[in-house]
Order: C-alpha cells, then sequence, then structure tokens
C-alpha cells in the first residue's frame, strides 16, 4: 500500500489593490503518493484557467500547498516558455 498524501491547488488571478495579497480564484485539494502528482494536475488547472474562451480574466499563478501549509511549487505566466 502506497502512502497518499494531500495537496492543495490554488489557482491565482491578479493581485487586487492590496500588494502581494494573492487572489484565490480556484482551490482544489488532491491525493496523490508525491509532490510530482500535484504539479502536473496543478499545470493542467492553470492551461484550463487561461484558455481564450474561459470567462474573467486569464489566471495569474497556481500554486500547491502540501497538508503542512507549506508551498512547494508555484507557476506563474512568466514562467511559461514564449
Amino acid at each position: 500500500m502506497s502512502l497518499r498524501e494531500t495537496y492543495h491547488i490554488e489557482v491565482l488571478g491578479p493581485e487586487t489593490d492590496a500588494p502581494h495579497e494573492d487572489v484565490v480564484r480556484q482551490r482544489i485539494s488532491v491525493r496523490t503518493a508525491g509532490v510530482e502528482g500535484a504539479k502536473e494536475r496543478a499545470l493542467g488547472l492553470f492551461a484550463r484557467a487561461r484558455v481564450p474562451q474561459r470567462t474573467g480574466t486569464p489566471a495569474e499563478a497556481v500554486r500547491v500547498i502540501d497538508g503542512a501549509g507549506t508551498e512547494v511549487f508555484r507557476w506563474s505566466r512568466y514562467d511559461e516558455p514564449g
């Protein structure tokens, strides 16, 4: 039996008037055997949140938070290849 951990994935929108305050537009929890599975899921959600057909402003970033509340992965629109 493999151990599975819970990770929280948050898709972030543009910052508001308060600097350095992340606006969470979508939040899900996933259970995977490791952080790599959570990263793959996060990148998939981020890609879907940035498609032109989606209403509203495109997502700015995505992050993965482990069960202890520590951010273990972050990817923003600036990290995407040109």
